[in-house]
């Protein structure tokens, strides 16, 4: 049996390592030039160590049995997100309050950033098995048995299932699904995709001098443009960073880049001091300019986490030869790491047994 994974982020190389797990034949198909999806960080231009992350970055493995597990069997480590010290309250008045904030309970991060997940995942689906820069324009009937997915170059890619790991808007407004009905389409256009619209902004530096003011690096501010920030110190401590959520409206932000960055740095200066506006360099992750991740209709409305969707969207279509995997489709912390992984492993089961069964 030949399977076709559309998209290389998490749930999608899920899916295809539990499938070459069981001995199927995977072709996993990428749009963008990287694999990884809205995992990315920043690396390190030498030894291409992850840095920082520039999508998620929790994960809460006492509350999430399946990250939990697929932690334990990719070998990879977390470690507490730190939190000590005092954090900056903005916003309030015309200086800044300080004063501990709580953190959430069981919250860690990955020992290696996200990233390990994915280069881990890859590497059991192995390099051959995926392609980069394969855009999908076309899901569609090949007779009873299989189905054909259509390239924008032209190319036709014959197989017996399909698991559609990409944001449902992106693939109901992009790719043609002439099988799917009216409300299949309507339901996958409802369904928010996470982070689309979010921007973040990650800055390095040679070491967390914050910590030795007695500072968490947490920032809550009604003021912005960084309206949460927090430290985000590697693991190994050999590089120092803050990472923050921008306020800014996709828009604003896009029309005033060089204002942002001014912004962002006499923001983080005038709560922790001046060696804050002098970093190694500050990357911003503009979520909303990535097409793969956002449309129109994610623009068009406010942000806001996705919630369970319709039960239709986790079912088996075209008489069970395609599913439905990425993060926000999922019953479990539908847009979270925890759901990418839940929904990849379980369209790929789903698959399995589908396939069982008509043997």
């Amino acid at each position: 049996m030949d399977v076709v994974v559309i998209g290389a982020g998490l749930s999608g190389l899920t899916a295809a390592a539990t499938l070459i797990e069981a001995g199927i034949r995977v072709t996993v198909l990428e749009a963008n030039s990287q694999i990884g999806g809205r995992i990315q960080a920043v690396h390190d231009p030498i030894s291409n160590q992850a840095l920082a992350d520039l999508g998620p970055t929790w994960i809460w493995p006492k509350y999430q049995p399946v990250a939990a597990r697929w932690l334990k069997k990719l070998n990879i480590e977390t470690f507490e997100q730190f939190n000590t010290g005092m954090a900056a309250i903005t916003g309030y008045g015309p200086e800044p309050m300080y004063q501990p904030l709580p953190s959430q309970d069981g919250m860690v991060r990955v020992v290696g950033g996200p990233t390990a997940l994915i280069e881990s995942l890859a590497e059991r689906v192995g390099s051959h098995n995926i392609r980069t820069k394969a855009l999908v324009t076309e899901v569609c009937e090949n007779g009873p048995e299989s189905v054909t997915i259509r390239l924008d170059s032209g190319e036709e890619i014959s197989a017996h299932r399909v698991i559609m790991a990409v944001p449902l808007r992106v693939a109901a407004t992009t790719i043609r699904l002439p099988w799917a009905s009216h409300s299949i389409l309507q339901d996958m256009r409802d369904t928010p995709t996470w982070m689309s619209t979010h921007a973040k902004a990650v800055l390095l530096y040679e070491r967390p001098f914050w910590r030795d003011l007695g500072l968490s690096g947490r920032i809550a501010s009604q003021a912005g443009p960084l309206v949460e920030v927090h430290d985000h110190t590697n693991a190994d401590m050999r590089s120092a960073a803050l990472f923050g959520f921008i306020g800014w409206s996709p828009a604003k932000r896009q029309s005033a880049p060089k204002q942002l960055r001014q912004d962002i740095l006499n923001q983080l200066s005038d709560c922790f001091g001046d060696a804050a506006a002098h970093p190694i360099d500050l990357v911003i992750q503009d979520w909303s300019t990535n097409l793969c991740v956002v449309t129109e209709l994610d623009l068009a409305q406010a942000g806001n986490h996705p919630e369970v969707g319709p039960a239709i969207l986790r079912e088996k279509h075209l008489d069970g030869r395609v599913w439905f995997a990425v993060s926000e489709v999922s019953k479990r912390s539908p847009g979270l790491i925890e759901g990418a992984l839940f929904i990849g492993e379980s369209a790929a089961l789903d698959l399995l047994q589908t396939a069982a069964g008509t043997n």
